[in-house]
């Protein structure tokens, strides 16, 4: 886990997530932050485990680490996140130690946006699905304007 360590202190992913807490500091909606980074990286293992998806915690923490981290770039351009948040992850993911792993994390980034679900099978559906339900919709005080579907949103606090 000293790689993640790595990431942790890497001055790109500071500075990131530092922009986007300050860009949604009055966001009504779901945030970006680290306890959201840190919720999908425990469910995204879990999820590997129980559906015996081949993937190491570094490998699964540094992907969810860095899903989000384009969204700064989202918020005050309007590229998507996922596309911003991959081209800094790769710079992060080759400074930590990551090269061998930097293919599959950075599919999984750019993948955790498809909307449609699908049974978890992937590591990258993995990712996607724990960042659907590290959400808590169904006590989500901006449930009535939030533009997620009802099939999408999370419902539930099981996995």
């Amino acid at each position: 886990m000293q790689r993640i360590d790595r990431i942790l202190r890497h001055p790109a992913f500071v500075h990131a997530v530092e922009q986007i807490d300050q860009l949604e500091q009055k966001r009504i909606y779901c945030r970006h932050g680290m306890q959201h980074l840190l919720d999908v990286a425990r469910i995204c293992y879990l999820l590997c485990l129980e559906n015996q998806i081949p993937a190491e915690k570094p490998q699964i923490y540094a992907a969810a680490l860095l899903h989000d981290i384009g969204r700064a770039e989202e918020l005050a351009g309007g590229r998507p996140h996922q596309l911003a948040g991959a081209e800094l992850a790769t710079e992060i993911l080759e400074d930590c130690g990551f090269s061998e792993d930097c293919e599959e994390i950075i599919s999984a980034i750019l993948d955790h946006r498809r909307k449609e679900q699908q049974t978890v099978q992937t590591f990258a559906q993995a990712l996607r699905e724990a960042d659907r339900i590290s959400r808590l919709c169904f006590c989500c005080r901006a449930q009535d304007s939030c533009n997620w579907s009802a099939e999408r949103r999370n419902h539930t606090i099981t996995l």
